[in-house]
């Protein structure tokens, strides 16, 4: 089966935002300098986020949300 489309920074925020109304930009971000994502990046150096980086991006916000 052929990988899902990539999705924007932008894309990702408005599918995380019914979950986690708190998560922003700078936090994905600050997330992937931690390492905890990798996110591909674009020639012009855009990420891009695939189906499995959200699925590890909403896994590390529950367990943020439930644990802190």
């Amino acid at each position: 089966m052929p990988p899902g489309p990539k999705r924007t920074i932008g894309q990702v925020m408005k599918i995380l935002k019914p979950e986690f109304d708190d998560v922003s930009i700078s936090k994905i971000r600050f997330l992937e300098k931690e390492g905890l994502l990798a996110p591909e990046r674009a020639p012009s150096g855009y990420r891009k986020y695939s189906q499995e980086d959200i699925n590890r991006l909403i896994q590390i916000l529950r367990i943020q949300r439930d644990t802190y």
